[in-house]
């Protein structure tokens, strides 16, 4: 699987840009600023529907701007595919396979992208809410379905828990809540599911990853951690409606306190993942470099989970673009190292980077220039 070609219409600092990527690599160089990642957000957001830097897609819109366009085409198992997507200010944001309108929604699983990018440190060091959000687009690329239920439980998520802040007021009659706490939990036993699949499925690739970019450094280990754990572990093999039967009996039992705080305290909202390097938390205890490493395992662990998918979602071919957005400057030389000889057999790969020196010589490909609004093929 590999991007052939990008356009670009009043995206971010581009009025508009067509660029060309040949095979393997190729690295985006420019200075800060001038809209080098900004070509590797557009790719990574024909992937996932949201960009690797904000929260929202406004910003993702050239100032003064309507709409933005991104398009490309992509080779995949031996065809060529156009992809569209039209972000809209004020309505919802359309899209399009081929010459056929769709739901951008559609989009998702056809394009696949892992980015590694100086974020991914939050991985490790951050809050919880980062790492969910990395097993949720995780699950989402090995199956694309979930993208609807991920949507749906944050919306009765947000229905009950305005409910709840009301509950004080609804003399005894609860029953609203009761039908909410059912549709959370069943939604919630499928997400929490689905995570705990694709972790167990990651966690070999990303200790696999670890001793490869830190030979020296242990081992890391990946875990799921759900409160439903407690007070006795899931069944190894529950599946969904077992862990949404755990789910809806812990909605009941702390209901009282939902009541009290106008809070939902149990689902996958309120999870984690564990991240260890030997017998300690890696949050806390890793240096900054034990940090880089585990973040770069984490991604280059989920790199290789997706490649060798062979699931009924993978379609012919699994292989994601590999985006590496300007990390290069934050490994030292053995990891750089490390990382180029990883990547040697990759597909495609972008890089972003200040400077091409940074870049390992291996992994330098094809250069393009980044100025204010341009794009170039290095001389």
């Amino acid at each position: 699987m590999r991007v052939t070609h990008l356009s670009l219409v009043d995206f971010r600092s581009y009025a508009e840009v067509d660029i060309e990527f040949g095979p393997r690599v190729t690295t985006l160089v420019g200075r800060n600023g001038q809209g080098k990642t900004n070509v590797v957000e557009a790719v990574r957001y024909l992937s996932t529907l949201s960009s690797h830097r904000v929260a929202s897609d406004a910003p993702l819109l050239r100032q003064g701007a309507e709409r933005a366009v991104v398009r490309a085409r992509v080779e995949k198992a031996g065809r060529s595919l156009a992809l569209e997507v039209t972000l809209n200010t004020g309505k919802a944001n359309t899209a399009r396979i081929g010459r056929a309108a769709a739901k951008p929604r559609d989009l998702l699983g056809t394009l696949r992208t892992v980015v590694f990018a100086p974020e991914d440190l939050s991985l490790v060091k951050g809050d919880p809410a980062g790492r969910r959000q990395f097993m949720d687009e995780l699950i989402v690329a090995l199956h694309p379905r979930l993208a609807g239920e991920l949507s749906d439980y944050d919306r009765v998520l947000r229905q009950r828990s305005s409910m709840l802040k009301t509950a004080k007021n609804a003399r005894g009659d609860l029953t609203m809540l009761d039908i909410w706490d059912e549709k959370l939990a069943e939604l919630g036993g499928r997400i929490v599911a689905a995570r705990r699949t694709a972790i167990g499925s990651l966690a070999p690739y990303v200790k696999s990853a670890y001793a490869a970019v830190a030979p020296d450094g242990g081992d890391c280990k990946v875990s799921y951690s759900t409160s439903l754990d407690s007070p006795e572990p899931l069944a190894t093999d529950a599946d969904a409606a077992a862990i949404g039967e755990r789910l809806l009996e812990r909605l009941r039992e702390v209901r009282p306190k939902e009541i009290e705080r106008g809070v939902t305290l149990a689902g996958p909202h309120r999870d984690d993942l564990d991240i260890a390097l030997g017998s300690l938390p890696a949050k806390g205890y890793a240096s900054h470099g034990e940090s880089w490493s585990c973040a770069l395992a984490l991604r280059l662990g989920s790199y290789d989970l997706l490649t060798a998918d062979d699931g009924p979602d993978a379609g012919d071919d699994g292989e994601p673009v590999l985006i590496l957005d300007d990390v290069f400057a934050e490994l030292d030389s053995g990891r750089r190292t490390a990382l180029a000889n990883r990547l040697a057999d990759a597909s495609q790969v972008l890089i972003t980077a200040a400077v091409a020196e940074d870049v390992p010589d291996a992994l330098r490909g094809e250069v393009l220039r980044v100025t204010t609004g341009e794009v170039t093929a290095d001389a």
